[in-house]
C-alpha cells in the first residue's frame, strides 16, 4: 500500500479518471455494440475526449466539444448531400469547417473538433458510394460521437458525486526575469 501511495503521490486524480474511462466504456459498449449491433469506437473516442476528471472542466470541454460536433457534422451532411461520395468533398468539408469554427463559431476550446467531426460524416458517407446511405450512416456515426459526449459527462459527474475530488491547488507562478 505504501508503494502505491509513493506512487500516486497523494494525486488520485489519474485514479478517478481512470475509473471513469472504465465504466464509460463498459456502458458505451454494451449500449452501441450489444444493442445498436454497432462498432462503439466512435462514441468510445468522444467519451474520452470529453472526459475530465474535475467536473467543471468537464463541462466546459463537454459544451466546447458538443458546439463543434455539432458544426463539423452539419457541414459533413450538408456536403454529403451536395456532393453524394466523391472524394473532393473531404478536403472541402474539412477546409469550410475550419474556418466556420474559427471565424463563425468562435470556441477555441476543443476546435480541432469540428473538422475532425466533418472526417468521419464524410468518409462514412465515402465507404457506402450512395448518397442516401452515405446521410444514414453519417447520422448515425453523428448520433454515436454525440451519445458518448453524454455518457462520458453523466459518467463522470456519478463519478465525482460518489468520489468528490479536491480542486488541484496552484502552481506557483515564477516571477523572475532574465
Amino acid at each position: 500500500m505504501k508503494v502505491i501511495e509513493r506512487f500516486i503521490k497523494g494525486d488520485t486524480h489519474g485514479i478517478h479518471y481512470a475509473l471513469s474511462i472504465f465504466i464509460a466504456t463498459a456502458v458505451l459498449w454494451v449500449v452501441v455494440h450489444e444493442m445498436a449491433e454497432s462498432n462503439p469506437i466512435w462514441a468510445i473516442s468522444s467519451m474520452v475526449a470529453t472526459s475530465d476528471p474535475l467536473m467543471k472542466q468537464a463541462v466546459l470541454t463537454f459544451r466546447s466539444r458538443i458546439i463543434n460536433t455539432l458544426v463539423g457534422c452539419a457541414i459533413g451532411l450538408l456536403f454529403i448531400a451536395i456532393g453524394g461520395s466523391r472524394v473532393i468533398a473531404l478536403p472541402l468539408a474539412m477546409a469550410v469547417t475550419v474556418l466556420v469554427s474559427s471565424y463563425i463559431v468562435r470556441i477555441p476550446t476543443m476546435w480541432r473538433q469540428a473538422p475532425i467531426s466533418a472526417a468521419f460524416i464524410i468518409s462514412a458517407g465515402l465507404e457506402h458510394h450512395s448518397r442516401i446511405k452515405g446521410l444514414q450512416a453519417g447520422g448515425s456515426r453523428m448520433a454515436e460521437v454525440l451519445f458518448g459526449c453524454v455518457i462520458g459527462l453523466v459518467v463522470g459527474w456519478f463519478v465525482s458525486v460518489i468520489w468528490p475530488l479536491p480542486e488541484p491547488e496552484p502552481v506557483p507562478v515564477s516571477n523572475t526575469t532574465k
